[in-house]
């Protein structure tokens, strides 16, 4: 049975005269009758303007870690609100933070910090590309990067196209990307050292930045393998290319000092937002001394909210909670507890699946084989998914519907939610097998 959502709808369509699809990002709309309009969060829960409480594990596509309406950190914020937002000046959060960063994460010798993980990725391009002299980037399909044009590039698609494996086609993401910008844009499967290498003995003197997400966090948390990100390292030393780990999503979450930590890979730069902040807006880039040190010597960045009090005391918190906290440990081991019970729950139903990830953000696909790339998730059975997540939801637990969209944990989730989940997800599962 479907939840009341009266209100849901009334305010959708007021919303809808006012907003395109009545949303502020695409991510959010899930169709004229489906979009929900939230009320309130707390801890692992949220509820819509009807009341309907859900389980949350879509935490606001990654950034809350330690819970919706965290005490500790918005207590934080509230305190520094009293002495003004921003200034047009450095100020000491931003001072703090930045120090406690670069203690938490291998490589980052210097960084800055935006307002979005889009201007993240968007400023550490363009630094590369100042450091190397060169101007072509190499991206990976199903790898996302934020919403500007130089990365908004083979991001969604079908195989057909993409192009063929072994010669693909960079596919824009959005209509109004100047067809120019593809020029700049070479684009492979990820986990493929043969063609990556085969690639840059061809192109290497054009590429300045080899960008990557360690986890795919927009395309079911498909993992790096085989050493895949040691033999990158190894092809950017080898060939003079700035390596670019965009840990938008895993930063603060996969581990302290993130998937760098997790994998013991240094990057020369790295990008970072979503845990950072626990929701709060506030983003970074950083890396080598000797990269970000162009800044402000002929690289240009700016941004008016950039190092806001307000991000700043949220990450300031953020950040003391979890270097002496056990908040990732918690986080893991219910991803675990959870990730175990799924299996059981769609092994007994005896459907094909693979669960890939780190505990704390894992994808489910309905596959037979290891996904490696994003082409295997193209060719998954996204039907099945959606069915299962659509009949979760309804019974009060909240994935992403997209099968793209990792499960995210956070430290507020506890057992209870944890076992709730399983049931909710067993008999989600039942019901669409029955309706197939």
């Amino acid at each position: 049975m479907k939840p009341n959502d009266t209100q849901s709808r009334a305010m959708f369509a007021r919303a809808a005269k006012v907003l395109p699809h009545g949303v502020s990002s695409n991510f959010r709309y899930w169709g004229d009758d489906e979009t929900l309009v939230a009320a309130r969060a707390k801890g692992a829960s949220l509820w819509d303007l009807d009341g309907n409480r859900y389980i949350d594990y879509r935490l606001a596509f990654g950034p809350i870690i330690l819970g919706h309406a965290h005490e500790r950190v918005d207590a934080s914020v509230r305190a520094a609100l009293e002495n003004g937002i921003s200034f047009a000046m450095t100020n000491p959060y931003e001072v703090q933070v930045a120090e406690k960063i670069t203690k938490l994460c291998p490589g980052v010798e210097m960084l800055r910090f935006t307002s979005s993980g889009t201007e993240a990725t968007m400023h550490a391009l363009r630094t590369a590309r100042a450091f190397t002299g060169r101007q072509k980037v190499l991206k990976f399909e199903g790898h996302y990067h934020g919403m500007h044009d130089y990365l908004l590039w083979s991001t969604d698609g079908s195989p057909r196209n993409l192009g063929a494996r072994n010669d693909p086609i960079p596919v824009a993401a959005s209509s109004g990307i100047p067809r120019a910008i593809r020029d700049l844009i070479i684009t492979l499967p990820f986990n493929d050292r043969e063609l990556l290498e085969r690639t840059l003995r061809q192109s290497w003197f054009d590429v300045a930045a080899i960008i990557l997400e360690p986890i795919m966090g927009n395309c079911a948390a498909i993992e790096p393998q085989d050493e895949f990100l040691k033999f990158i390292r190894a092809r950017c030393d080898e060939y003079g290319i700035v390596m670019i780990m965009d840990e938008v999503k895993t930063g603060f979450r996969v581990a302290k000092g993130g998937a760098q930590e997790l994998f013991g890979v240094t990057a020369d730069l790295a990008t970072y937002a979503k845990a950072l902040g626990n929701g709060y807006p506030v983003a970074a880039f950083g890396g080598r001394r000797e990269i970000m040190s162009l800044i402000g010597k002929g690289v240009a960045h700016a941004g008016t909210y950039s190092a806001n009090v307000v991000g700043m005391a949220a990450a300031d918190a953020v950040l003391n909670i979890l270097s002496t906290t056990d908040a990732l440990q918690v986080v893991a081991a219910r991803g675990r507890a959870l990730q175990k019970g799924i299996s059981d729950v769609l092994e007994a139903a005896d459907l094909p699946f693979t669960i890939s990830g780190h505990p704390s953000m894992f994808g489910i696909m309905f596959t037979g084989s290891t996904p490696r790339e994003f082409r295997d998730w193209v060719n998954s059975d996204k039907h099945t998914y959606e069915s299962i997540m659509t009949n979760l939801i309804r019974r009060g637990v909240m994935p992403d519907p997209d099968s793209r969209e990792p499960w995210f944990l956070s430290a507020a989730h506890s057992e209870a939610d944890v076992a709730e989940t399983l049931n909710a997800f067993e008999e989600a599962v039942k019901e669409t097998k029955q309706a197939h």
